[in-house]
């Protein structure tokens, strides 16, 4: 019998594919555990049509990606780090506080774990700091350190 999957299934295949088991294995395990469902015409279509809708989402999200990676290039983000004598900084300068400057300054939200910090910034200075925006994209964003 022919099953598309409507889950992984270990041995079997991954999620959509279109597999070919015994019946009892189909009746008793797959379609009575929602891990799959007969592979009949229609069902078959709408799999294909379901494919069609993921790539056409997956496409949209990948342009949105680099128009905002476009629009990041151009940020000056300014931050400010407690400084004592000769400049000598306490603590550093981390995602989440970049992520909340990003917020005050242009009003946009960025998940603070997209936030690349090669190590952390300890000094005053401008820095870049890479932002995951995608498993396609990367984008640079300026960071402008300041002393309160």
């Amino acid at each position: 019998m022919k099953v598309i999957l409507t889950a992984d299934v270990k041995n079997q295949g991954k999620k959509g594919d279109i597999v070919e088991v015994s019946d009892g294995y189909a009746r008793n395990m797959l379609i009575k555990k929602n891990l799959g469902v007969e592979a009949t015409p229609k069902a078959i279509n709408d799999l294909k049509l379901q494919k069609k809708n993921d790539e056409k989402v997956a496409a949209e999200n990948l342009a949105s990606a680099k128009e905002f990676a476009k629009e990041i290039s151009t940020w000056k983000v300014e931050t400010k780090i407690k400084t004592g004598e000769g400049g000598k900084t306490f603590g550093s300068v981390s995602s989440k506080e970049i992520a909340q400057a990003v917020k005050e300054q242009y009003g946009k939200t960025i998940d603070k774990k997209k936030i690349v910090l090669d190590e952390p910034i300890k000094s005053l200075g401008t820095y870049e700091v890479k932002l995951k925006l995608h498993p396609e994209v990367m984008a640079t964003m300026n960071i402008h350190v300041s002393e309160k």
